[in-house]
């Protein structure tokens, strides 16, 4: 169905982009043929065969249809001017030179001459284009077929559209990979077209990249002057596709106007041997040499575009002397115009059944084949003319009323798209000037930006003539703010880099002390990095586990060797219980008496960290009896709201954990322990909301509601609960 959409979309855009230069208005859907590039001129008037306008038979009423001579650039030696084509009238000749002339007249001008009567005209030629009238923001395009002369000559040069794809979005790689494609595809033209397209998205990856290097080699201390851009592997295999199918472009376009100057060649010799055929005095001449004549023209290709015309009509006037020459071979003719009219019934059958083919595009490309097969066909018995016509052009309008009808609808579904699409480019436009200094804030648009991503990408394709401004603002804006992000975390990680530095350096400040013996200065020493250490703030995700690590063991060398050299340790650990017991009974104390006296509890915090090891058997014993004590003098303290008192133990218990041994590690679990806590009640409230909606409004279901409300509300208590653990512990980290 995409692919169905793209092919339709397709029809869309050339009817819509098909506009007039001069006046604006769509060009004729049934327009095929391209001018080659640099196509000779057309030849003046002056140039023309000369009219004798004196001459009784030179009327518009005229029936004959003499061989008009070629214009200057046909040599005079191939088309020579009889006397019968001096007697050609004005107006014919005027007829001539302005449109084509096909064997249909020359047959029905032929019978004239054989005295089967006068035939009744086909309509006039021309392919009526009709240009929109305008009402407002009303446009109709009507194209209809009058006669044959409408139908359309074959040119293998003819611009089929493919589908339309929006490179904006594609990567450098991608574009790449496109380009590569297009330098191998068979239609050149399409695909030098297309590799324009393509290059003006590349070009904007190039100027980019570019004013980033320049951007790097002045932060390097670079002079702008001095610096030289040089392009990537992707860049320059880019560049030497693009130049291949430009050369291919290049030779395909000399090759072909060789060919047409060959295929007027050609058609010269054809038409000098027709008319020696033609003024032959022989009278049982093959008619079938006649008809390989015919097959010979129709399998020439195109000539230049300035000498198409004439050799069009030279061609029909030498076919319509020919009948009038030949009026013994009338029953050939009859019996070939037959023929004719079976082929031509063949058509219109065809024509008729495209009606019913899915697909509008292949109807209509097939529907063009048709015609100039048609076209080529021949004369069919004059009784047969106007109503084999009238068929053939029934089933021709109906295909195109077909594609108008399918046109005007897509138009408006692109016109929908294109309000929806404007509207989102308007809303990314905002994220442009977005900024913080939280790496949850970055995420939280991202999340928004993404969801606007997804809309857009759901919407169908844009009328042409404003999908590049819409898509420009849009995709700007997108990849602004992910530039902006990228910039912000290139910042954090640069940060977190200093930081791992100076832990680095810290590391080897503790390998070159461990090994001292001078136990008392070395462990202040070392002491004191650890509270640097602490103050330091995070480190790359990848080296936060191997340098604490790396530090850690270097403290503990050295502090195990400080104990196993002390014959004292245990009366050392049983001073800091003793120290520790004070402690306690200091801050039970401060439970007792008036004021909350918070300073006094964070310094006996603080030293009761900053006291060492006690006996391993008394270790649990001192810890249960510290947690009391803090938990009664928190409990004491009634200036403080239960949220700062919660708040209170947090961080002391934050504290404790940052003063123990693998801080780091255990600072890390209790957060992902939070982190899992919360996602969990998070879970539940949203099930229970969910569920609330379903109870019907009863009392029973009331009551109902009623519990459920009343467990939301204590998990959304527990939730802010866990959250302010989180921040606690996220800012102490």
């Amino acid at each position: 169905m995409a692919q169905d959409k793209d092919l339709e979309e397709k029809e869309v855009r050339a009817a819509l982009d098909g506009a007039d230069q001069t006046n604006g208005t769509p060009k004729s859907t049934t327009e095929t043929e391209e001018k080659p590039l640099d196509e000779k001129p057309v030849p003046s008037e002056d140039t023309k065969a000369p009219i004798d306008k004196s001459d009784p038979v030179a009327t518009t009423d005229s029936p004959e249809t003499e061989e008009v001579v070629e214009e200057s650039p046909v040599s005079e030696d191939k088309i020579e001017v009889t006397g019968d084509e001096a007697e050609q009238s004005e107006a014919e000749t005027a007829e001539v030179t302005n449109e084509d002339i096909t064997a249909n007249e020359a047959e029905e001008d032929a019978s004239k001459n054989e005295g089967q009567g006068a035939h009744q005209d086909e309509p006039s030629a021309g392919v009526v284009a009709e240009k929109p009238e305008s009402s407002g923001d009303n446009e109709k395009t009507k194209t209809e077929l009058e006669s044959e002369h409408d139908l359309k000559e074959k040119d293998d040069d003819e611009d089929h559209e493919d589908e339309d794809i929006d490179y904006s979005v594609y990567s450098r790689k991608e574009l790449v990979e496109v380009i590569k494609e297009l330098a191998k595809a068979d239609n050149v033209i399409q695909a030098e077209k297309k590799a324009r397209e393509i290059k003006h998205f590349f070009d904007e990856f190039r100027a980019h990249e570019r004013q980033e290097a320049l951007d790097r080699f002045i932060a390097e201390g670079g002079e702008e002057g001095d610096f030289s851009y040089r392009p990537d592997e992707l860049t320059l295999r880019f560049d030497a596709n693009y130049q291949l199918i430009r050369d291919r472009k290049h030779d395909y376009t000399k090759n072909r106007e060789r060919q047409k100057d060959e295929n007027l060649k050609k058609k010269e010799d054809i038409l000098e041997r027709l008319r020696e055929f033609v003024d032959s005095e022989e009278t049982n001449i093959s008619f079938d040499t006649f008809k390989k004549f015919q097959e010979e023209w129709k399998n020439v290709g195109p000539v230049p575009g300035s000498y198409a015309r004439t050799m069009w009509a030279n061609y029909n006037a030498l076919i319509d002397r020919f009948y009038d020459n030949r009026s013994i071979y009338y029953e050939l003719k009859e019996l070939d115009r037959r023929k004719n009219l079976e082929s031509k019934l063949e058509l219109c059958d065809k024509a008729e059944a495209l009606l019913d083919r899915n697909q509008i595009s292949d109807a209509v490309k097939e529907l063009n084949e048709l015609h100039h097969e048609f076209k080529h066909i021949g004369p069919v018995p004059k009784d047969e003319q106007e109503p084999l016509w009238h068929r053939f052009k029934a089933a021709s309008d109906a295909v195109y009323e077909r594609r108008k009808e399918f046109v005007d609808k897509l138009k408006g579904e692109l016109e929908a798209n294109l309000a929806v699409k404007a509207a989102l480019a308007d809303e990314v436009e905002a994220f442009e000037k977005f900024d913080s200094d939280r790496i949850k804030a970055w995420n939280e648009k991202t999340k928004e930006i993404l969801a606007i991503q997804k809309k857009w990408e759901n919407t169908g394709g844009l009328p042409r003539a404003q999908a590049k401004e819409v898509n420009k603002k849009f995709w700007s804006a997108f990849k602004t703010f992910f530039s902006n992000k990228n910039h912000f975390f290139k910042k954090l990680d640069a940060e977190r880099e200093a930081n791992l530095e100076k832990k680095q350096a810290m590391v080897q400040q503790a390998l070159a002390l461990k090994d001292s013996e001078d136990f008392q200065d070395t462990a202040e020493k070392l002491k004191e990095l650890q509270r640097q250490w602490r103050e330091i703030g995070p480190v790359p995700g990848k080296f936060r586990e191997s340098v604490y690590k790396e530090f850690k063991e270097a403290c503990d060398a050295f502090f195990e060797r400080k104990r196993a050299s002390r014959d004292d340790a245990s009366k050392e650990y049983v001073e800091n219980l003793e120290k520790k017991k004070e402690i306690c009974k200091k801050i039970q104390e401060l439970a007792k008496g008036d004021g909350d006296h918070v300073e006094k509890f964070k310094k006996y915090q603080e030293e009761y960290n900053e006291t060492g090891f006690v006996p391993k058997k008394d270790i649990s014993k001192i810890r249960d009896m510290y947690t009391k004590a803090v938990d009664t003098y928190i409990k004491s303290l009634e200036t403080l709201d239960e949220d700062q008192k919660e708040k209170l133990r947090i961080e002391n218990e934050v504290s404790d954990i940052l003063h123990s041994p693998n801080a780091d590690q255990k600072l890390y679990r209790k957060e992902q322990s939070l982190r899992k806590q919360i996602s969990s009640i998070e879970n539940d409230i949203a099930v229970w909301k969910n569920n609330l909606e379903f109870f019907a409004d009863s009392k029973k279901a009331n009551k109902l509601k009623d519990e459920f409300q009343s467990k939301i509300d204590s998990a959304a208590d527990e939730l802010q609960h866990l959250k302010k653990q989180l921040r606690i512990i996220r800012t102490a980290g």
